[in-house]
């Protein structure tokens, strides 16, 4: 049975840079076979850190602030949902992203809330 995956694409400095032809040429390829398979359903890139905000609440007050940190060694770059059989599939279909080449993929199963299992 397939189930749904989270995948945050990270910028990550040990990664290798690719030429932008290069980069653009494999996630169409990419996109293509997910499509196709009918193994991804949406995804994006996002926009820097200078334009992201960081929201939390804390004793009941707001505090949203200009994010992230200096201090940040990764970005978050972009997002999928991806549908596979398991995550060790959704994995074999993520390393043919160019992220995986020129950052870090992480992959995470969505799973229900607590009140929502039957």
């Amino acid at each position: 049975m397939s189930s749904t995956y989270l995948v945050i694409h990270m910028s990550d400095a040990t990664g290798t840079e690719l030429p932008q032809e290069e980069d653009q040429a494999i996630l169409e390829r990419w996109a293509t076979e997910g499509k196709t398979a009918g193994r991804l359903e949406m995804g994006g890139p996002v926009a820097g850190p200078e334009q992201a905000k960081s929201v939390a609440v804390r004793d009941g007050r707001t505090l949203i602030t200009d994010g992230p940190f200096p201090e940040f060694k990764e970005w978050f770059a972009g997002y999928d949902l991806v549908t596979a059989d398991s995550i060790d599939e959704a994995a074999a279909f993520m390393a043919k992203h160019p992220v995986a080449v020129l950052g870090r993929i992480y992959i995470l199963p969505l799973v229900e809330l607590p009140w929502e299992r039957g």
